[in-house]
């Protein structure tokens, strides 16, 4: 009798006979090869035998309580999606590797095993076909064996017939389950591969063999993982099919509702409260997080209680369902704390399920847990014994941060030191984020749970008091927000739903104090929520600047008319975005109450926004109130059009605004120009700086703006940039800065598509302007023509002009003639930019006149010559002769700075 090795040599002697050992480029699956493989009478049974008995012990840990198949429905869609299950799928193709990936708790498992019960189906393929199930949770424990003992450890009965199955590798199906879960060192997977079954091997490298289908090319994947390993698996698998498990999705969700409450009223009700919070809705895609809000919700609701407060946060939710698990007064102190150590060393360790030598290490008895198995807190693995799991990740994450807010008892190790759990500084750093995501919503849970109400409803129940410290470890992050000027955008977003969690208002204001500029980016519903909670306490805010992602508000972009005046009467006929939609414009409401709130917000910034005719509305009421002292407003490429208009309305007499951006690709419209017109012809306006980028005004338009600019007295800085101006236009601005009562002291029309035909009539502006000192003509063909023209003005000794900005306005050598005269003629210019022009040789005209001691020129910006010895030569000589000039020579194509930069 031949034991496992000696098969394994002639297996693998047989397959070298037949090429199967090399790797080869078109493998055939399911083919007439296949077909004619005829497997061993006793194989054949033992095999079919053994996959009915784990068969019938799946199939009853599938989907428990499932009784009319709702859960199987989901998992068969997805299962349509597997290529080497769905019998539309052409033959002589290569063997498939398919990753199932999604977040935690979805079905990636179950529908692993449902395609492996299929795969071996024998009324589903007329030959014997093998699957083996690896688990990554339990790879991560073995230590060093051959892939076929590997394989044949959960298949004692056929060890023997192990060599001969591997044999015939394009009839076997390989699942990987919970890569993400496997605890290996970086690299170790794709180290010292081979394809060698019988050598013995780090299981790591065993994997990592079969992933790079060294071993076994011919044999089918299926790999399951959550996002976070997806970047470490393209190094491993060769061409994977991709498929997302999506979980429950909305249609789902409402299904599993409606069946669960089987009251229409109340699901609804239900249902509609957990979509209002966005990331309890994401979470909602596990049939387990489904379960437990239908299970916490009908219950408040046969109580007769307003579950309303329930779903503002995760916490309270999952707060609720757990003290609604065991009667009041349960005085479960100790065994709440035993499952808060076990969640902690758990995901501190990257660990979801639990062995029985893992709680004999931190001093569990599994009798600790029967009070949880009993409460649908924990579940016990069926297939591997003497395993347990939370009833879903987010439970361990909750429990987690309960380790940290329970009071310790005198004999406990307070910070977790003694089973390799971080302290709560670590917990919050985003270090150890990077590293382990999962505790990123530990965090969250954390700050929850520091809320008192909460901390009182969990005494009454557990026994157990909250720590008196946690407020305090918490509130040290706000020696971050002190170091830190300004926070970036995702750190922001991450504080201001810790806060929101907390639902404590004093947490808030302590945490938002230090803030004086911050920048949101709103994505959903719920980060308005967020920000309407936390910054109505920021009352030393200066500079707020704001993007809203498309989706937020929907009412520009769905056919259906919204009046939030009448929401109570049609809530339950209108549309369900229009519902989301009332839901963000009240969350809306109160975050743009900030602005009139506010006495020390100066600067508001809108931009790349998707804002709706409401929300416009909204903003713009408050920004019109008396409290509102907001000095600096740009408003930059927002939909729709009409924002702009509105915002220009809403601005006319305010008193305080001096700063003004309206910029964004556009087609104006009669009403705004008229609105900003009554704007700058206020008494009120003290608008000293307008700018107007990317509009396509006609002529009559910009005739009639630059009217009134006749008789605006505040103006003093206008820029044009990025306008369709032309000659024409431009002209009649001219025509208007000749009079003697004009204002302006800097003009920009860079990008303007101005030619030499506009500088003969700027030249007379730079004659009889008594104000004008700085002038941009960037980005205009205005050629060495136009440049004489200028200095034609510039020559006149009551210029005022300082600075010119001329840069890629295609001068050469003769344009540089030009301003050499009218430098050595001791003009007013102090500050030029030649950059991004072929000036070429008449950089030595241009010297001529920096040297002279009648020139006034401290700044000079060129066109990049450092591989150019005879250039730096010269240049070096000039700084010599004149040490004030500072010539800057890295201004060149997409290194150059900003115009706007030199100009002001």
């Amino acid at each position: 009798e031949m034991n496992l090795t000696e098969l394994c040599k002639m297996a693998k002697a047989e397959m070298m006979e037949d090429g199967q050992v090399q790797e080869i480029d078109n493998p055939e699956l399911g083919d007439a090869e296949e077909d004619s493989e005829l497997a061993k009478p006793g194989e054949k049974e033992g095999w079919r035998n053994s996959m009915e008995k784990q068969s019938s012990v799946w199939k009853n840990t599938f989907w428990q309580g499932d009784i009319d198949n709702f859960h199987d429905a989901v998992t068969l869609r997805n299962q349509r999606f597997i290529p080497f299950l769905n019998p539309r799928t052409p033959g002589k193709l290569t063997p498939y590797t398919v990753v199932l990936h999604g977040p935690a708790g979805v079905g990636k498992t179950t529908l692993a095993k449902k395609c492996m019960l299929d795969w071996t189906d024998c009324n589903l393929s007329p030959t014997v076909r093998y699957a083996f199930y690896l688990s990554c949770k339990e790879l991560s424990r073995m230590g060093p064996c051959s892939f076929a003992e590997l394989i044949s450890k959960d298949w004692p009965e056929l060890q023997d017939d192990i060599p001969s199955i591997l044999a015939q590798a394009q009839r076997i199906l390989f699942v990987v389950d919970g890569l993400d879960e496997l605890k290996v060192p970086p690299g170790a997977l794709i180290q010292d591969i081979c394809g060698d079954w019988e050598k013995k091997k780090p299981v790591p490298v065993l994997l990592g063999s079969l992933l790079k289908r060294k071993m076994l090319p011919k044999a089918a994947l299926l790999v399951t993982t959550r996002p976070r390993a997806l970047r470490d698996l393209q190094l491993l698998a060769q061409q994977p099919i991709y498929v997302r498990v999506e979980g429950f999705l909305e249609e789902d969700r409402r299904a599993y509702f409606l069946r669960h409450f089987g009251d229409e009223d109340q699901a609804m009700r239900a249902f509609e409260l957990m979509r209002s919070n966005a990331a309890l809705f994401q979470l909602g895609s596990a049939p387990a997080v489904c379960w437990i809000v239908c299970t916490t919700l009908k219950l408040q609701m046969e109580k007769g209680e307003d579950p309303v407060p329930t779903c503002l946060t995760r916490t309270g939710l999952f707060l609720r369902f757990l003290c609604s698990r065991f009667p009041q007064g349960a005085q479960l102190r100790g065994a709440l704390r035993t499952l808060s150590l076990l969640a902690a060393q758990g995901l501190w360790a990257q660990m979801s399920v639990f062995h029985r030598e893992d709680l004999e290490r931190l001093g569990v008895q599994e009798s600790d847990l029967r009070l949880f198995l009993d409460g649908d807190i924990l579940r016990h693995d069926r297939v591997s014994k003497g395993c347990y799991s939370f009833i879903h990740l987010s439970f361990q994450q909750f429990f987690a941060a309960l380790f940290y807010a329970l009071e310790k008892e005198e004999e406990e190790d307070r910070d977790g030191h003694a089973w390799d759990i971080g302290d709560v500084q670590k917990l919050l750093s985003g270090e150890e984020r990077l590293k382990n995501p999962d505790l990123i919503q530990v965090g969250h849970f954390l700050f929850g749970l520091a809320n008192e109400k909460r901390a009182k409803e969990l005494e009454a129940t557990f026994g157990c008091r909250m720590s008196p410290d946690i407020k305090q470890e918490l509130l040290r992050c706000k020696a971050h927000l002190h170091a830190n000027k300004s926070l970036s955008v995702t750190d922001l977003r991450e504080v201001l739903g810790c806060l929101y969690e907390s639902q404590e208002e004093e947490l808030a204001k302590v945490v938002v104090a230090p803030l004086k500029e911050i920048s949101i980016h709103l994505t959903n519903t719920s980060e308005v929520r967020h920000c309407s909670f936390s910054l109505k306490h920021c009352q030393d805010l200066q500079k707020l600047s704001l993007q809203v992602a498309k989706g937020v508000f929907l009412e520009n972009y769905m056919d259906f008319e919204l009046d939030i005046e009448f929401e109570r009467c049609t809530y339950l006929t209108i549309p369900n975005w229009a519902r989301q939609d009332l839901r963000s414009l009240r969350l809306w409401t109160d975050f743009c109450s900030l602005f009139s709130s506010n006495s020390n917000l100066k600067f508001l910034e809108v931009k790349q926004s998707f804002l709706s005719d409401s929300s416009v509305r909204i903003l713009c009421d408050h920004v019109t109130r008396s409290t509102c002292h907001l000095q600096k407003v740009e408003i930059k490429n927002v939909t729709p059009d009409t924002a702009y208009r509105d915002f220009c309305l809403a601005f006319i007499g305010k008193k305080t605004l001096t700063h003004l951006t309206l910029a964004g690709h556009i087609e104006w419209e009669r009403t705004m120009m008229l609105m900003l017109c009554d704007l700058l012809r206020n008494h009120k306006c003290n608008l000293q700086y307008l700018r107007l980028g990317g509009h396509c005004a006609t002529p009559e338009q910009w005739a009639e703006f630059f009217c009134v600019l006749k008789a605006n007295q505040s103006l003093k800085h206008l820029r044009l940039s990025a306008n369709v101006l032309l000659d024409e236009g431009a002209m009649l601005l001219y025509k208007t800065m000749t009079r003697p009562k004009h204002f302006l002291q800097m003009l920009s029309l860079e990008n303007c598509r101005l030619t030499e035909a506009s500088c003969k009539d700027l030249a007379a502006v730079l004659v009889v302007s008594k104000k004008l000192t700085h002038l941009c003509l960037a980005k205009n063909p205005i050629g060495d023509t136009g440049v004489k023209f200028l200095c034609e003005g510039l020559s006149y000794p009551d210029c005022k002009l300082q600075t010119l900005v001329l840069q890629q306005c295609s001068i050469t050598k003769l344009g540089c003639r030009y301003l050499s005269e009218a430098l050595q003629e001791a003009c007013s210019l102090t500050n030029l930019d030649l950059s991004v022009n072929q000036i070429a040789r008449g950089l030595w005209i241009l010297c001529q006149a920096l040297e002279n001691p009648n020139c006034n020129l401290k700044h000079l910006r060129l066109k990049t010559y450092e591989t150019n010895l005879e250039v730096k030569k010269l240049l070096e000589e000039v700084k010599e002769k004149n040490p004030k000039l500072t010539i800057d020579c890295n201004a060149s194509g997409a290194t150059a700075p900003p115009c706007c930069d030199f100009f002001c």
